[in-house]
């Protein structure tokens, strides 16, 4: 297995070939605005690390934290194509989890779902598929049948079940993305950018461990005929182990996927792609780099490809100025992305346990050890968007982040939220961990330093 040394050795020469390719890919699409378009084949292209400037985005972010470590327009407007399955599988997951749905449950094949465009499982009107056969197919085949069935299932209708995606996005902190059905299929207004996406992955990895897995399954074998995972990424990078392919003609080759380096989980994302060769090329560079980056306490690489204002194009309404110029404005503001915490369920009342915290306690009680860090940056950070994510538990607690000397010289910064009771901290922490976020209870006695600076 190649260690992260390996790849801290090779960042630099990788960083120059990405940005330089960024630049011609940039150029390239500008000058193609001047020229007619030609009849015919297209003329074939050598390969670049970058694809179109105008369509191109990508992220690479550190599961843990949040941290990003790579992105290029990671907040420009883009059709997610299949990506959009995630969501429809994410809720999915919410109704099995909720006892709403089962797998063994058969589910009934509409004429709307039998007539979608392929890729498909074949599924003819009138007959009924199992709920898990729907979702594996979902899952490796990219099936937009067994997506239709599955919305029809859980929404009543797809257009229904589009509104519900769209508002478990917004509850997931999905900004910027909007959906108008269940599969990714052509839609002018169905978007997404690169930074929802990589959010998405991370709640489906965390909120759903127990049916992550499947991300990772080689193929899938329906009615006698066998399926493959359109994931071939994962046949050879190391560490991968899921999880979505997706592809319109107005997206282009995207790919969000998901590797375990070093006991380090990468999230990345990849839009524009011009081949699904050239599209995993660039995931797995842009994965090595996040993996270089977040071993040596690299800063991150922030690109924004200005190529005109083809974002105008995916707006619903009057475009905003500055995403119709690429700016990926957002990418400006923080070196993290905020994590999704896992929010009240569509098929249940509240997913979020309560707590009677009653009044600010008094000093010396207990608290919430929420992470270590190498920074204080870093853990700052981490208070601010737990905070955030859980105001009505952590509201009236005191945000502390330690400075500590570890043995080896370094010094490490503790994150806490001191000032509950021991049936709080001890609750607040096993609904962390159950959701795939580090935390231990801190007993009263354990010294709590403010950091300054």
């Amino acid at each position: 297995m190649l260690s992260c040394a390996f790849w801290r050795k090779t960042a630099k020469i990788t960083l120059i070939l990405l940005t330089v390719s960024a630049l011609i890919a940039s150029e390239a699409e500008a000058k193609s605005r001047t020229r007619p378009r030609r009849s015919g084949p297209p003329k074939r292209h050598k390969v670049l690390p970058v694809d179109r400037g105008a369509l191109y985005s990508d992220i690479v972010i550190e599961a843990r934290t949040g941290r990003i470590l790579r992105a290029t327009n990671a907040d420009s407007l883009r059709h997610p194509a299949s990506l959009t399955k995630m969501m429809t599988l994410y809720i999915t997951f919410q109704a099995l989890e909720a006892g709403k749905l089962s797998l063994d449950q058969r589910l009934p094949v509409s004429a709307h779902a039998a007539a979608q465009s392929p890729s498909k499982l074949g599924l003819k009107r009138g007959q009924s598929i199992r709920a898990k056969d729907a979702i594996m197919g979902v899952v490796t085949k990219s099936a937009n049948d067994a997506a239709a069935v599955l919305a029809e299932a859980l929404g009543g209708s797809e257009e229904r079940f589009a509104q519900v995606m769209t508002r478990q996005a917004k509850s997931l902190g999905m900004k910027k993305t909007k959906f108008y059905n269940s599969s990714g299929l052509p839609h002018p207004y169905q978007v997404s950018t690169a930074r929802d996406m990589a959010m998405l992955a991370h709640a489906l990895i965390y909120h759903y461990p127990q049916y992550y897995a499947w991300f990772g399954r080689e193929s899938f074998t329906y009615a006698g005929k066998k399926h493959n995972n359109h994931n071939h990424l994962m046949e050879r990078y190391d560490g991968m182990d899921g999880i979505k392919t997706g592809y319109v003609r107005a997206s282009g080759f995207n790919l969000v996927a998901s590797a375990v380096r070093e006991n380090t989980r990468l999230i990345g994302a990849v839009f524009g792609g011009r081949s699904t060769a050239s599209r995993d090329n660039q995931m797995a560079a842009i994965l090595d780099l996040g993996c270089a980056n977040a071993y040596a306490g690299m800063e991150p690489h922030i690109y924004h490809v200005r190529a005109g204002s083809e974002d105008s194009d995916y707006e619903d309404g009057s475009p905003d100025t500055a995403e119709a110029q690429g700016d990926g404005e957002d990418m400006e503001d923080s070196r993290y992305i905020a994590l999704p915490t896992k929010v009240a369920s569509v098929f249940t009342s509240s997913r979020v346990p309560s707590f009677d915290e009653g009044a600010s306690a008094p000093a010396g009680t207990w608290g919430i050890q929420i992470g270590a860090y190498s920074e204080a940056v870093a853990g700052q950070r981490a208070l601010a968007v737990m905070a955030r994510n859980m105001p009505q538990l952590l509201g009236r607690t005191d945000q502390i982040l330690q400075k500590v000397s570890a043995s080896d010289g370094n010094v490490i910064y503790r994150a806490r939220f001191m000032g509950m009771e021991e049936k709080t901290a001890r609750s607040i922490c096993a609904y962390l961990v159950k959701h795939g976020q580090g935390c231990m209870a801190v007993m009263p006695g354990t010294p709590t330093p403010s950091f300054a600076n």
